[in-house]
């Protein structure tokens, strides 16, 4: 693996009165979004002893039986609050294998009344165990830092592109913004070197991905340093002449960082100038081992139109991000695809006059 040099953002920076420490920073943004799609970002405001708390919780969750827990997937809602089992989640990249990991899903903020109507699945309420008064705080408040956080970063990027300020964030204004809580599960001595991986190679489809950091956990259950130097994340840069796939390199932030990463929807917007980051968490070479981490996906309003954005706009983006697509039609299609909603979800999609049609010619 190549050794990253992947930038950090200093938000701090980004807030300066000092015109060259803003302008540090919008460099900063500009690389590591245009080559790796990922930045380290300092200065965040995420408490990182709420995280461990946030960790814990769901560990205890993980460990109550099988139907206990079902009572909290909502499968209804594409698994897009609650729990997700393991073996549910397939990258639309990869090889086609199911995540190995379980997952909750929470909304850190109130839903808008109006959208959760036109689009329930992506806008249904929160559900939580009767007995998560405590974790459910920190959850919400874990969840809300991750979102200021990338507010502040996605500003300070919509200037580094010399866009208005808000370009980026009016954008998410009232998007289906979610909080995911991960267990990646332990693998057993004959599943070690079989090609399982925790999460396939794939991009997120939101505006922009935050992460506050995982841990490892040994066998016994202690938290402990990464087992070997294979497993964790990894991230595929953007292509160039000399290195045609990418080059892959360990996402592995300063202390004291969190990571911020590219979703489709944001590519989209800035007509490739920023990437979406492919990236892949590998497991371990041994067995037992076990991870907990957390992501923050920031979306774009569901009623929001993805395509680029007038100063990106030429027949190389015509042709990479057309036709123009809504948020919401972008988001149902990629649930499909990942595993998450059932194919008719699709049927959600256009104007549905065909079985009316049908039905007034039979009379019914």
């Amino acid at each position: 693996m190549t050794a990253p040099s992947i930038p950090t953002v200093d938000l701090e920076d980004l807030r300066s009165e000092d015109a060259a420490r803003v302008r540090a920073a919008h460099a900063a943004i500009r690389e590591a979004f245009g080559t790796y799609g990922l930045a380290y970002v300092k200065n965040h405001g995420v408490d990182q002893a709420g995280v461990a708390r946030v960790f814990e919780g769901f560990r205890a969750f993980t460990k109550r039986p099988a139907d206990e827990k079902e009572h909290f997937a909502r499968r209804a809602d594409w698994f897009q609050r609650g729990w997700t089992p393991p073996n549910t989640e397939v990258a639309v990249a990869g090889g086609g294998q199911p995540d190995f990991k379980e997952c909750y899903f929470a909304a850190p903020y109130e839903r808008e009344p109006e959208l959760a109507s036109q689009y329930p699945e992506l806008f249904p309420e929160n559900v939580w165990p009767e007995d998560a008064g405590a974790w459910r705080e920190d959850y919400l408040a874990m969840g809300r830092a991750l979102h200021e956080a990338g507010a502040a970063l996605l500003r300070g990027a919509a200037s580094a592109l010399d866009l208005p300020a808000g370009s980026f964030t009016d954008v998410c204004e009232g998007g289906a913004h979610v909080t995911r809580v991960l267990h990646y599960l332990g693998l057993a001595p004959e599943q070690v070197d079989k090609g399982i991986l925790w999460g396939e190679e794939h991009t997120d489809f939101n505006l922009l991905t935050l992460l506050p950091g995982g841990s490892f956990r040994d066998p016994s259950g202690a938290v402990a340093p990464k087992p070997d130097d294979r497993s964790g994340l990894f991230l595929r840069t953007r292509a160039t002449p000399e290195a045609p796939s990418g080059t892959q390199v360990r996402g592995r932030p300063p202390e004291g960082c969190i990571i911020a990463q590219i979703g489709q929807q944001l590519e989209i917007l800035t007509g490739g100038r920023f990437i979406a980051t492919p990236h892949v968490i590998t497991a371990p070479g041994v067995p037992g081992w076990t991870r907990d981490s957390a992501a923050h996906f920031v979306h774009a309003n569901p009623n929001r139109v993805l395509y680029p954005l007038a100063p990106f706009l030429d027949d190389q983006s015509r042709r990479a991000y057309g036709p123009p697509v809504l948020a919401g039609t972008y988001a149902i299609k990629t649930l499909v695809d990942i595993g998450l909603a059932p194919p008719t979800a699709i049927e959600k999609l256009g104007y549905r006059h065909y079985d009316r049609l049908e039905a007034q010619r039979r009379g019914s």
